[in-house]
């Protein structure tokens, strides 16, 4: 897969807990790594179905970029951008919504998940349901087939997006042309998977979460508060069943894992001493990182600048592949 073209869309969402570090950033960013073509947007026109305050969204765009940059994402490397910055897309959306069937768009699972949540709440099936909703699959499918991409990282809810998106390519290509790749997705674990500090999945929604930028006093104090049992230090733990170990288990190195690990089972290792470890484990991975979490946050021209570096790179692969679609179509391609 050297060669081929990896995209990745990433929801402007505010700055990142561990859980997404895990589950999303961290094998996006070795992914990246591994290949010579790859793009990298903010999905901040599929936000705006959901958040509608200007101030917010703007807020959420630079965390979420600045994230990114802090994590490790090599903007000479990965076309990096804001997909508002792309207007090909949406171009691309619209030719793509004349060949896809309305009865795909009502199998979505964003749309029936809407619909479902209304029937509970005994409301028309489409209160609330805008069409950005409602066609929410064709402009994700935009975002893919304009870079000609091959693989798309997603987990388990979005795989049926690129199943759609090949969908639509194969209406296109068959209805007129070929013009688009068919692109296949990657599955990836689930970041929300990681406990939190109630051992209930990590979320913020549930408020038990790390957060992976803050100063070591405050993530101190979160660490300290991880819900444990009664079990004294020389008592055998079972460390699968422990929210210590298993966080531990995603950010220290194997020997000092398994160091852990026969400390729980055979006895000796007290919770506060575990918290330590996994506190130092923590610090050791976002200590850096945050500092330059900070820095973006603070001059967010730099960001801009970045993001507009990657935009240009990735308009003409998009301009490229919307020239071709409006030529297959009858269009007068682009210049």
């Amino acid at each position: 897969m050297i060669g081929k073209t990896i995209l990745t869309g990433v929801k402007p969402t505010g700055a990142p807990h561990i859980g997404n570090y895990v589950g999303a950033i961290r094998p996006a960013l070795a992914l990246s790594a591994a290949h010579e073509n790859s793009y990298l947007f903010i999905a901040d026109y599929h936000a705006l179905n959901a958040v509608h305050d200007p101030s917010a969204l703007r807020k959420d765009n630079y965390q979420v970029a600045a994230a990114w940059l802090a994590l490790g994402i090599d903007p000479e490397r990965t076309a990096f951008y804001r997909q508002s910055d792309i207007p090909e897309i949406f171009e691309l959306a619209t030719l793509l919504s004349t060949v896809t069937p309305k009865g795909l768009m009502d199998r979505a699972h964003s749309y029936k998940a809407a619909m479902d949540k209304n029937r509970e709440a005994n409301r028309d099936v489409d209160a609330d349901v805008n069409m950005g909703l409602y066609t929410y699959p064709i402009l994700m499918a935009a975002d893919i087939l304009a870079m000609q991409s091959d693989m798309v990282p997603v987990g388990k809810d979005q795989v049926q997006h690129i199943e759609f998106a090949r969908d639509m390519a194969g209406y296109f290509n068959n209805t007129f042309t070929p013009v688009f790749k068919l692109p296949k997705h990657q599955l990836e674990k689930e970041g929300s998977l990681l406990p939190g500090l109630d051992g209930r999945k990590m979320s913020k929604s549930y408020n038990n979460h790390i957060p992976v930028f803050m100063d070591k006093n405050a993530r101190k104090k979160l660490v300290m508060k991880i819900v444990t049992d009664s079990k004294l230090p020389e008592e055998p733990k079972n460390p699968d069943e422990n929210t210590i170990f298993q966080l531990y288990s995603h950010f220290a190195d194997a020997d000092k894992i398994n160091s852990m690990r026969k400390a729980f089972e055979n006895g000796g290792m007290g919770y506060g001493d575990a918290k330590k470890l996994l506190l130092e484990a923590l610090e050791k991975t976002f200590e850096n990182p945050t500092q330059l979490y900070n820095e973006y946050m603070a001059d967010t021209s730099r960001i801009d600048d970045l993001l507009a570096k990657g935009a240009e790179k990735a308009r003409k692969t998009a301009h490229e592949t919307l020239s071709k679609a409006r030529e297959a179509v009858g269009l007068k391609p682009l210049r």
